[in-house]
């Protein structure tokens, strides 16, 4: 009995930390190099109190540049034409139970420094602006992304980088 209990607590320690993580609309990337290409991944963990997501919209800071959106099945794609810093994503529905995930590629400033990335869920009744400053007490947190010197050795879990086949074998 006493190792079903011990199991039993250890299965459920991740459970609770992934519904934690899951609680807001969060960045997957945490760190990127100044001036790179940056694949950026947005996990939306649940709707608006209850009501399922209809369009997620992600507002770049100043110097991204050149944002593309991962197309995804059932939404469309709508970009600010003249600088492709606001970039939308309308349809799903996205049930309040389930989570997904938004893609966007972009060129990232040549200056470090940590960079608030404010999202925008509309939901079918409501919506969340994901737009409060690190640091500030309030239900609303923005997505923030710290840019190091180009250069700098990091191994941010989760990044995106183009794929090497050197050395691979096609069978």
């Amino acid at each position: 009995m006493k190792i079903l209990t011990i199991i039993g607590t250890a299965c459920l320690i991740p459970m609770l930390a992934l519904g934690t993580a899951q609680a807001h609309v969060s960045l997957e990337q945490k760190t990127a190099s100044a001036g790179s290409h940056q694949k950026l991944t947005f996990r939306v963990g649940h709707g608006c109190e209850g009501s399922a997501s209809t369009a997620i919209t992600v507002l770049l800071p100043e110097g991204f540049n050149g944002a593309k959106a991962m197309p995804k099945p059932g939404w469309t794609i709508a970009n600010s034409a003249a600088s492709k810093r606001e970039i939308s994503w309308k349809g799903g529905p996205l049930p309040d139970d389930q989570f997904d995930e938004f893609n966007l590629l972009v060129k990232l400033p040549d200056a470090a420094g940590k960079q608030v990335l404010k999202v925008i869920q509309q939901c079918e009744k409501g919506r969340a602006e994901w737009t409060e400053l690190p640091g500030v007490a309030g239900k609303y947190p923005a997505p923030v992304l710290e840019i190091v010197p180009a250069g700098a050795a990091f191994a941010p879990p989760g990044a995106a980088s183009m794929p090497d086949h050197a050395g691979m074998s096609h069978h």
